[in-house]
């Protein structure tokens, strides 16, 4: 694996503005949002507004991805993302959820998820994930990919690529009239052949007019997960694969969770409706 030195905290600029037209979620200025009290079957109309709201996460995620590259610094792709979205009538879902920072998660190397942007230099040979959720009509649209930085280790690689294949794996595997826990089992026996660690702790959710709509949707075969996948539902899966264990650590901002072992991890993620044969992925570009 490569020797790279382990990651630590960097230094926070200042907190992004909005422009005040851009509608905000209800949580935005509250130590927490309410909590979600509505079906995880959405209506058309809600679905059409997603669609919309997944495809400029899509397209922010993409457009700081352009500029990932060693030498840049994690909060130049907030920077590129943030005012994406703010240009495409759209508020930064994670931009004061629970008083986050920032409006990108991006976790380098051993971080499993919610690293927060800042002066972290960006080096050859590093992994990075970048996490955009968008909020926008009233819905959230949530997904993930991790990149590349210059020349990266075999190992690295192929931990990347082969997340992302659990993930479509898993897409594949839902189906209406299946228990939630398919998506795991898919996704975990998958991780296995390669001896991958699955993160259990941070999940996949519902989400719609909430950001996090209290629906797990967990990336291992848990025997808890035996909702019934339903057309109309919406949530995201989003597997977090280790070379490694699966245990980790938590930094002291309360948000950065890392590998316990500080081995890499990886992740990839889309929202998704079901339909009646399958599912639409609603967070392309």
């Amino acid at each position: 694996m490569s020797g790279q030195s382990l990651l630590a905290p960097g230094e926070l600029s200042p907190i992004r503005s909005v422009p005040g037209n851009i509608r905000r979620p209800e949580y935005v200025g509250k130590p927490a949002p309410t909590p979600y009290t509505g079906p995880e079957v959405q209506t058309p109309e809600t679905v059409e507004a997603m669609r919309v709201a997944g495809r400029i996460a899509a397209r922010a995620m993409a457009e700081a991805a352009k500029i990932i590259a060693p030498g840049v610094t994690t909060d130049e792709l907030d920077k590129v993302a943030h005012e994406y979205m703010c240009d495409h009538g759209a508020y930064p879902s994670t931009l004061g959820y629970r008083n986050f920072p920032k409006s990108l998660c991006t976790s380098i190397n051993e971080v499993i998820c919610h690293g927060i942007p800042d002066s972290t230099v960006l080096r050859d040979g590093d992994i990075i994930n970048l996490d955009v959720t968008a909020y926008i009509g009233g819905v959230h649209g949530d997904n993930n990919a991790t990149y590349l930085v210059g020349d990266v280790d075999e190992e690295s690689r192929l931990l990347v690529e082969r997340t992302r294949e659990s993930l479509n794996r898993a897409i594949k595997a839902v189906k209406p009239g299946r228990q939630i826990n398919v998506i795991g089992r898919v996704i975990e026996s998958y991780a296995k052949r390669f001896g991958y660690g699955v993160v259990r702790d941070f999940t996949g959710h519902g989400i719609n007019s909430s950001f996090h709509s209290g629906l797990i949707i967990p990336h291992y075969d848990s025997p808890h997960a035996t909702t019934v996948i339903q057309p109309g539902m919406t949530f995201t899966i989003e597997p977090m694969l280790t070379l490694g264990t699966h245990e980790y650590d938590m930094w002291d901002d309360g948000w950065t969770v890392v590998t316990k072992d500080r081995k890499r991890t990886a992740q990839f993620e889309h929202t998704l409706v079901v339909t009646e044969t399958g599912t639409e992925i609603l967070t392309l570009p």
